[in-house]
């Protein structure tokens, strides 16, 4: 189905796993939207401590630098708004628990659109599915709908924090094998590099980053008929109503 036109949206919120995820996915969309004037936040599942590949870096340092690292790469992109829910990377489960916690973003946020990951397993790309980004992804869509809607949902949310109910228009899913529709990044392909960057406990060991990169985004401009040399990310749009 055809997206709701930018115009229409004056916020977004972004569910993922890890840091860094987002940045592959979609930054160079993101980008877009901050300089449209779109009010673009951030709601990360965990704090990729299982991440990195300096075997030196101590484990109860990697929360804080991945942290960091993610703050960065949404400072490159114009995004400031971000929430971490300190999770335990790589045991992510789409639980009641993380289901509240999403909503609650939902919530103060009050975004018309939001962009998950995929609760379901691509069998052409498998490193797009490792079971956080689809427990993230499960957990999203519950909180979608029905929850974030509804008033005798986690009850608490509005009574004791007043987080009123609140209903997404439209849901973006990332890394399907059933996207539906694509984002021309050529332009802002430089700002995405300059995000995953930034991430260098991640991305730092890979000199070949921007080729692979970049050769994803000519892939999937491929895909969809745009001109040689045109970079693109792709999504699968999910009306709500």
């Amino acid at each position: 189905m055809p997206p709701i036109d930018d115009a229409e949206i004056e916020r977004v919120l972004i569910v993922t796993a890890h840091p860094d995820d987002l940045d592959f996915g979609a930054a160079g969309t993101i980008a877009q939207w901050v300089k449209a004037g779109i009010a673009v936040s951030y709601c990360i599942c965990t704090n990729g401590d299982q991440g990195g590949e300096d075997p030196d870096v101590p484990r109860d340092e990697m929360p804080k630098i991945r942290q960091r690292e993610q703050r960065a790469a949404g400072a490159a992109l114009g995004v400031t708004d971000i929430e971490f829910l300190n999770y335990r990377d790589g045991w992510l489960e789409p639980t009641i628990e993380l289901r509240k916690a999403i909503v609650r973003q939902i919530r103060r946020v009050q975004p018309q659109r939001m962009v998950i990951q995929s609760p379901e397993r691509n069998w052409d790309r498998l490193f797009a599915s490792h079971p956080d980004h689809m427990a993230a992804g499960e957990a999203a869509i519950q909180a979608v709908y029905p929850d974030a809607r509804n008033a005798f949902a986690f009850e608490d949310l509005l009574k004791v924090e007043g987080l009123a109910p609140w209903t997404v228009n439209e849901v973006w899913v990332m890394s399907s094998n059933m996207s539906d529709h694509h984002v021309d990044i050529t332009e802002t392909f430089g700002q995405k590099m300059a995000a995953l960057h930034s991430h260098v406990s991640q991305t730092a060991h890979n000199p070949e980053l921007e080729n692979m990169v970049r050769s994803w985004g000519e892939r999937n401009a491929q895909s969809v008929g745009l001109p040689e040399g045109r970079l693109a990310e792709t999504f699968k749009i999910v009306g709500t109503k």
